[in-house]
């Protein structure tokens, strides 16, 4: 097995890893700061995409108006848009629930996943509809020496580590962040100090959400944009949650940027293992250390 090979797919496997990395980034700041399990986080990754895909391909077609919503502004635009269906699912559904059992919430965000995949399986194809607006900017390869490398794929994987670790810097170590924990750990002495918590949560929801469909605008000119790409994306984000920590933020990222190259190396060296590896290593830290690699333990 030539270095050439291992260290391509390697790459690749890290290309796969940002999205692992932003979708559990994404559940892990909903659930470290809320304690919501939100099982339609996939469908806001799904969500994402198709709206990237609906802005740039069939506003006039659908709405006869003339407008062509391109990669960049939809890069800006999605997030916006998902956050706000993720501020009206909380404000108007999870906030009911916040003092009954974990299961509701689960059961509440999986019902709102079924409806979102049927109804753009109504108008699109289940197999997937390609994403035409990729900027010319990021067409062609780059030649890394060991490899030629798609120059979108390079900025996805560059784009989406920024926004990882900047997440990561703004949650632990900026005044609002530390607002945001604080009125999470003891909300009603946070409020007696005359924050709104009820609005940082809601916009602590919103926030998981844009991800999700920062997420799926980059990873529309790469998949096919199906309805259910984001449900064969989510029981490997919630694992990736659980080895790195439910509700650790770091852990999520690193989880999801190690195990995007675990999967991929193991293409190589034994590929009927690449879909199932990382199932079996969540096994294994159930089993030796429960609350993840980076959670707390209680």
């Amino acid at each position: 097995m030539s270095m050439q090979v291992i260290l391509a797919q390697a790459l690749l496997g890290l290309n796969v890893g940002v999205f692992y990395a932003m979708l559990s980034l994404g559940l892990a700041v909903i659930f470290g700061l809320l304690n919501i399990i939100n099982f339609a986080h996939g469908a806001m990754y799904m969500l994402g995409a198709f709206i990237a895909l609906i802005g740039y391909s069939f506003l006039e077609q659908w709405f006869g108006v003339s407008v062509q919503i391109g990669f960049w502004a939809s890069l800006i635009l999605v997030p916006l848009l998902v956050g706000l269906l993720g501020v009206l699912i909380e404000r108007l559904l999870l906030r009911r629930l916040y003092n009954l059992d974990h299961i509701y919430g689960l059961l509440l965000t999986f019902g709102i996943t079924l409806i979102l995949q049927g109804l753009f399986s109504n108008y699109f194809n289940v197999s997937g509809t390609p994403y035409p607006g990729q900027p010319e900017s990021l067409s062609g390869v780059v030649d890394l020496g060991f490899m030629y490398f798609p120059t979108y794929r390079l900025f996805a994987i560059v784009f989406s580590l920024v926004v990882c670790f900047a997440t990561w810097f703004f949650i632990e170590h900026t005044k609002l962040g530390s607002r945001l924990r604080a009125g999470v750990e003891n909300p009603d002495l946070t409020q007696a100090f005359g924050l709104n918590v009820p609005l940082m949560i809601t916009l602590t929801f919103a926030f998981g959400a844009g991800l999700a469909g920062l997420a799926g605008v980059l990873a529309a000119p790469i998949y096919s944009v199906s309805p259910l790409m984001g449900a064969d994306l989510i029981i490997v984000v919630f694992a990736v949650v659980v080895i790195g920590g439910m509700g650790s933020i770091m852990g999520a990222i690193l989880s999801g940027l190690a195990l995007g190259l675990i999967e991929g190396l193991t293409k190589v060296f034994y590929p009927p293992a690449a879909s199932t590896v990382i199932f079996f290593l969540m096994v294994l830290v159930l089993l030796f250390r429960p609350a993840g690699l980076f959670g707390k333990e209680k």
